[in-house]
């Protein structure tokens, strides 16, 4: 009983990369943030590391994933899912802005009870959107 006491305690202070980053939700699911590390967006210390390196407080954690690269100073190991208020307590986020969001072209807006668009009104909505299809 001992020896199993002694084993929990000299880890007591590590989980897995790819637990904590589900855990703090930078991910949504564990197999995306695991299949994250296996695919080489999840780094640690500059490295990248597989989904079963060992995480500890102070580590610098950068993910990318969704299309955003997040920076993370890891400030509190959690091996379970947490809230969003808590969460945010587990590390010190370094990351950039989040890039601005494209600009999209207004949709044309058709009247209730218009009916169908005739094919011209198909047309002249594909041109504004920017869309091809339509004749010269």
């Amino acid at each position: 009983m001992a020896s199993g006491m002694a084993s929990e305690g000299s880890d007591e202070g590590t989980v897995r990369v790819d637990t904590w980053i589900w855990s703090v939700r930078l991910t949504k699911t564990r197999s995306q943030a695991a299949a994250a590390c296996r695919a080489g967006h999840v780094r640690v210390g500059g490295e990248r590391v597989k989904p079963a390196h060992a995480l500890r407080a102070g580590d610098q954690v950068r993910v990318f994933h969704a299309g955003r690269e997040r920076i993370v100073v890891v400030s509190k190991i959690v091996r379970k899912r947490v809230g969003p208020p808590v969460a945010t307590t587990c590390y010190v986020d370094n990351s950039p802005p989040p890039p601005p969001k494209e600009f999209v072209a207004p949709v044309a807006v058709r009247e209730r009870g218009a009916g169908r668009p005739t094919k011209r009104d198909r047309r002249e909505m594909e041109r504004l959107q920017g869309g091809g299809g339509g004749q010269p």
